[in-house]
């Protein structure tokens, strides 16, 4: 078992290890970016530290004595390792898979419809989709990247806006045949759709002054078949204008109530920086928003 407590400084190992393999304080300055004054001030603590003289000194001239080199060859043979092993863990690390999480809505009516532009573009990435409704923990060594719908404050994370989104009620022209527009209280009377874990429609129409309950009854189901369940007239839903603006534009979907709090689904990453596959995706899904005029070319800064 490694006594910790009986090592010296590692600032200290570190700076003789490279005055060591340089052979000059300038070089091994360089090499750790501070001052060649700051090597021989930790050189000297070395020495202090072990109760050694590991070097002679000659005016500017310095060299190593036989306890010195001892201690540099153990130096260069343990950095070696660590230096090895760092880079196989970078290695493994950077060719992962990369995690991201989303909503099941977006994964299903944005995300993957598209990915095949991803997929040919970077072949080599692996890629693994977590379609849940709750915003997963990003750390190293597992979610890399989240997509979430939101108004752009996620504490602790980088959130760039990706599509706009506020929130629309929408439902079949033949579900909504014979409700005045603008009688929000008839609409509680309809069925209503809304994601499991979530109470999207409540909270909507709370918000909008409405407090008679759900008389039409709520189904909850997975958020990736929201759309597919409003489009066949089974309830009204709340969902984000950009996943069903297509269906809205052809009629297939009308708007009964729009939010007036601006929304949007937010690229979130950690900060810092980003390892190849994370950098990759980030560019490709910023672009392709861009190329389908849903954000602004200025806001590609990757």
């Amino acid at each position: 078992m490694t006594d910790w407590r009986s090592f010296p400084p590692l600032v200290a190992l570190r700076a003789f290890a490279a005055w060591a393999e340089t052979g000059s304080v300038v070089m091994a300055a360089e090499r750790l970016g501070v001052t060649h004054a700051a090597i021989s001030q930790q050189i000297r603590a070395l020495e202090a530290a072990l109760d050694l003289a590991l070097v002679t000194r000659s005016g500017r001239r310095i060299e190593m004595t036989d306890d010195g080199r001892r201690l540099a060859e153990g130096l260069a043979r343990g950095f070696g390792e660590i230096g090895r092993v760092l880079a196989e863990l970078r290695e493994t690390h950077d060719l992962g898979p990369l995690q991201l999480t989303t909503t099941p809505m977006f994964a299903s009516a944005w995300l993957v419809p598209r990915l095949g532009g991803f997929r040919a573009a970077h072949p080599a990435v692996d890629l693994v989709i977590d379609p849940t409704p709750g915003l997963r923990v990003l750390e190293p060594g597992g979610y890399d990247v989240a997509i979430r719908s939101g108004c752009g404050d996620w504490p602790g994370l980088d959130a760039r806006l990706l599509v706009p989104a506020p929130l629309v009620v929408v439902g079949a022209p033949a579900l909504l045949r014979g409700v005045a527009p603008g009688d929000l209280d008839a609409l509680t009377g309809l069925p209503w759709l809304s994601e499991l874990g979530h109470n999207e429609a409540t909270e909507f129409l709370s918000r909008k002054g409405v407090v008679r309950s759900l008389s039409g009854g709520v189904t909850h189901l997975p958020g990736n078949l929201m759309l597919d369940a409003v489009r066949a007239g089974h309830g009204l839903a709340v969902v984000t204008e950009a996943l069903a603006k297509r269906d809205i534009a052809t009629g297939r979907l009308s708007v009964v109530l729009r939010d007036d709090v601006a929304r949007g689904y937010y690229l979130l990453v950690r900060p810092g920086v980003q390892r190849p596959p994370l950098r990759a995706f980030v560019r490709w899904i910023t672009r392709e928003a861009a190329r389908e005029g849903e954000i602004a070319p200025s806001a590609l800064t990757v």
